[in-house]
């Protein structure tokens, strides 16, 4: 299945923490240009880096999940504060053209179409899925969060 996974930190070296964590997913087919993107969610905190990478997987929408914990926990996360700072935040994109609706769980992301530091590295890294119907209602002009292009990661 091909799915997309979203990454972004905001504490201590963001980019090896990305790095890092994309060298850890044994399914990776490729990797966004790595974006500067500010917060959101009114938490005062500094900027993010931000990308999304694409994967081949047999793994379930739950499985890859877990694989965001999983990532997340390597890296120290921490949940204290809903949308604070933090070094690694992993989320489930997309799932093949599924839809999952679980407590736990909703692909597509809930949010992703309103985000631009979503929606601009998953364009980069896949300008076919611009106008499919998953990703209804992105409009670059009204979504929230700027993002600035810094290079491959």
């Amino acid at each position: 299945m091909r799915a997309f996974l979203g990454l972004g930190s905001n504490l201590g070296d963001r980019r090896a923490t990305l790095v890092e964590a994309v060298g850890s997913i044994y399914e990776l087919v490729a990797v966004s240009p790595l974006y500067e993107t500010e917060p959101v969610g009114g938490v005062e905190q500094d900027a993010f880096y931000n990308i999304v990478v694409e994967l081949q997987t047999t793994r379930s929408p739950a499985e890859l999940l877990e694989l965001c914990h999983e990532l997340e926990r390597a890296q120290g996360r921490v949940r204290d504060v809903r949308w604070g700072p933090r070094t690694l935040d992993v989320d489930v994109l997309l799932y093949g053209d599924q839809t999952v609706d679980e407590p736990n769980l909703t692909v597509p992301h809930p949010r992703m179409t309103e985000r631009n530091f979503v929606m601009v590295p998953l364009l980069d890294l896949a300008p076919e899925l611009a106008g499919a119907p998953l990703l209804a209602g992105y409009d670059p002009e009204t979504a929230i969060g700027s993002v600035t292009n810094i290079g491959p990661l």
